[in-house]
């Protein structure tokens, strides 16, 4: 058996030299002699070809917390997004969504020099947005993702000016970072009454303090912000800490989901590139659903006064040379003293004083009305956003 084996083997090889042999002796000229090396250089050059930058495929301005990864641009954080200008008749950009269920489902917004024209919920096929241009007159475009990252992701995979011209609208000379819970998210802000529960569909992160904010101080912004969570503690009916819903595991890190993910990429798996936006000015605004937990009791109010102490470290050495300005109250003042202390504690054992407590007003529902679930309405964000912007301004000499 062994020898006819290799019979069959050396017959095989005197074969393949033959023509091999025959193949190239015709006509050298034509490259056919040297085929298989340029096909295994062809091969190599094919493996070792890398994918698109960032810069190659999407030539945009970047928002919030974004990631790139195999040609798809995943945006988790609420706000996320991309901006840019865009000269010709019609620019095309191609999304797909997760399989997250009408409630969940990534809410997404297209601007055109600062008008919504789409405002669409993303399942798992995605959408085509065809976005008509203004010809040889340049338009401002704005992709922004109005939902939260805990319930869905979504992504960008690609961006066709059809012929047109796109160019990154230039950054802002200011930039603020806001850190927060539902608040911040913009949650339940277009519900029609209190009694109505969570769904990405009433979420709009435009329409809460934070982006608001942005606006009037003409800054850009990354939010970092998910509904539920705190800073020792997540929203709980019960006697016990939801610890694992706490803001500051996941501060460094692209942000965090129960769903779907950037592909097959979960967001808290993702380390977050600091350098990537580093803000004039850092507004932290956690506590409200710690107060579930503390309630009035004071051993719990130091739980969470030394949780702070220790994230107010964690947020100064990502970003030493931002102002923080730290804020609590709209839908609870139960914790504002102390956050305050804490703030103090923390300036006296680190010398740091480029820190700043501020007060919100508790929101009046009767007045200003009330979101899903009692969260804050429109009205009450804009006045929450007025506040914040006049302090800031104060401070910074904006």
């Amino acid at each position: 058996m062994k020898l006819k084996k290799l019979a069959a083997l050396l017959l095989s090889g005197a074969l393949a030299f033959t023509l091999m042999a025959g193949c190239g002796s015709e006509d050298s000229s034509s490259g056919a002699g040297s085929t298989a090396a340029e096909s295994e250089e062809s091969k190599e050059a094919t493996d070792s070809k890398e994918e698109p930058t960032l810069e190659e495929k999407f030539n945009v301005k970047l928002i919030g917390r974004t990631y790139y990864s195999n040609g798809t641009l995943w945006l988790g954080m609420s706000g996320t997004g991309v901006e840019f200008t865009y000269t010709g008749d019609k620019v095309t950009i191609n999304t797909v969504g997760n399989p997250a269920g009408m409630d969940n489902a990534a809410r997404v917004a297209v601007y055109v020099n600062g008008e919504r024209v789409e405002d669409k919920i993303l399942l798992s096929d995605g959408k085509t947005f065809e976005i008509p241009g203004g010809g040889s007159e340049p338009v401002d475009v704005k992709f922004v993702k109005l939902s939260e990252c805990a319930q869905s992701c979504c992504g960008i995979t690609n961006i066709d000016p059809n012929g047109g011209t796109i160019e990154p609208v230039a950054d802002k000379s200011r930039r603020i970072e806001i850190i927060g819970d539902s608040i911040t998210c913009g949650y339940g802000v277009d519900a029609e009454s209190e009694k109505e529960t969570f769904s990405t569909m009433t979420e709009d992160c435009t329409k809460s303090y934070s982006i608001k904010t942005a606006k009037l101080l003409d800054a850009d912004y990354s939010l970092f912000s998910i509904s539920g969570y705190g800073i020792i503690s997540g929203y709980t009916t019960s006697n016990k800490p939801v610890s694992e819903q706490t803001i500051p595991q996941y501060y460094n890190k692209l942000g965090y989901t129960w769903n779907t993910g950037f592909g097959t990429e979960k967001p808290e798996n993702i380390d977050w590139d600091f350098s990537k936006f580093v803000p004039d000015v850092i507004v932290i605004n956690l506590g409200t659903n710690d107060m579930s937990y503390t309630g009035g009791r004071a051993e719990r109010q130091e739980e969470y006064k030394n949780g702070y102490i220790d994230f107010l470290k964690q947020v100064r050495e990502k970003n030493p040379s931002a102002r923080i300005f730290c804020t609590l109250g709209i839908m609870g003042t139960t914790l504002n003293s102390t956050m305050r202390e804490a703030v103090e504690a923390y300036s006296a054992e680190t010398g740091d004083t480029n820190i700043t407590a501020f007060d919100f007003p508790q929101q009046n529902g009767a007045e200003d009305g009330l979101g899903a679930d009692w969260h804050p309405s429109d009205t009450t964000h804009t006045k929450s956003a007025e506040l914040l912007a006049a302090k800031i301004k104060e401070d910074m000499g904006w």
